[in-house]
């Protein structure tokens, strides 16, 4: 075979190897992430806005602790201070008459200065005078000891009352941690969500808002008309209605912003009558009532844990700070599973007439569900 004609051959070969070899492979596309449900982002944010919400309340308990922590531990130390001044007083009363005894001293008895004395009379006089003396130093004596065991029990107290004052500042700090933890989950959740997302979940979120409202109203729990408030709660919601538009932020009581209990504690404040600052010593400690007999002014507890409040408007509807990222709004009373109502002021008597205040355009403008950046961490 000539040289030619084996090259030719070999390039033939080539040729052919490279039609018969298999193409390469193009990299198959990456399968998309598939999206979450909204109703399932709905029930996880939900959750999280209720995490938050809890440990809210229970950092604002610690607070409420703590502040009657301090006006005990400074009690304490003024009460000690004015024992100390006290044992001081004593304690140069006992030196002033032992200085007296040491001088009147003389040795004798008295039945025998009474033998010896010239004027007998004198000396039963002065007798008693030394009886009297003795007396009041027993006395001073006795008041000294006593001063001394209550200097003793109040500083064991005193120091007590500033260890469990420092314990629950530890404490609160804790909460508040935990607190701006859960804020940063919602926080997270609501950056990782496209517009159409966060505009389908509040969407889907209302929806159950309104169904929620229909079912209670329908159902007869509710009266079909309001009736009047007390004076306080009259002047209650008013104070609620002019927070209008101011925003939530957690753990306030206002007057700039305020968290759901903040706002319910400082309109009844304002209206005359001081309430327990969390939503569930609220629930716990005022008196509960039927829905169907809602007036103006009482308050509404939403969850079984008792982690949400709001103060009732009338006709179905409350006055509330929703949650982080919303502002105080005027909303549907069924915005949140209802736990039940409370009411603050039980002995008195309804208004005969009454006028409710005027709402803004604005009252039940923006969103119940605050579904956007909270920027209050």
């Amino acid at each position: 075979m000539s040289g030619r004609f084996l090259r030719l051959a070999c390039t033939a070969a080539v040729a052919a190897q490279a039609v018969l070899a298999p193409a390469p492979v193009a990299a198959a596309p990456a399968a998309p992430v598939p999206e979450r449900p909204v109703a399932e982002l709905l029930t996880d944010l939900q959750q999280r806005y209720r995490q938050a919400e809890a440990a809210t309340e229970t950092y604002n308990a610690t607070e409420e602790r703590l502040k009657r922590q301090r006006a005990e531990v400074d009690r304490l130390d003024d009460e000690l201070a004015g024992s100390r001044r006290s044992l001081h007083t004593s304690e140069a009363a006992a030196g002033r008459l032992a200085r007296q005894q040491y001088q009147s001293a003389t040795g004798l008895s008295p039945y025998l200065r009474l033998l010896l004395a010239r004027d007998p009379q004198h000396a039963l006089d002065e007798g008693h005078v030394i009886g009297q003396l003795a007396r009041e130093r027993a006395r001073t004596v006795d008041r000294l000891a006593d001063d001394e065991r209550k200097r003793s029990e109040l500083t064991r107290r005193a120091r007590a009352a500033l260890d469990t004052r420092l314990a629950l500042a530890a404490r609160q700090k804790e909460q508040r941690d935990e607190v701006r933890s859960r804020l940063s989950d919602v926080e997270r959740m609501l950056a990782a969500l496209t517009p159409d997302q966060l505009t389908a979940v509040a969407g889907l979120e209302q929806a159950g808002v309104t169904a929620a409202q229909r079912r209670l109203t329908t159902s007869g729990a509710l009266a079909a008309t309001t009736p009047p408030p007390s004076p306080e709660g009259d002047r209650a919601v008013r104070y609620a209605v002019d927070q209008l538009g101011k925003p939530y932020r957690w753990g306030t009581a206002g007057p700039l912003s305020y968290d759901c209990s903040g706002l319910t504690q400082q309109a009844w404040d304002h209206a005359g009558t001081a309430i327990p600052r969390t939503s569930q010593e609220q629930w716990s400690g005022l008196p509960h009532i039927p829905l169907a007999d809602l007036r103006p002014g009482d308050l509404v507890v939403y969850f079984p844990e008792a982690t949400h409040v709001a103060l009732y408007l009338g006709d179905g509807k409350v006055v509330q700070a929703p949650r982080p990222g919303a502002r105080i709004k005027v909303s549907p009373i069924a915005a949140n599973p209802i736990l039940g109502a409370v009411r603050p002021d039980p002995r008195a008597r309804p208004l005969a007439r009454y006028t409710p205040p005027e709402l803004p355009p604005s009252a039940t403008q923006g969103p119940d569900e605050g579904y956007r950046p909270t920027s209050n961490l």
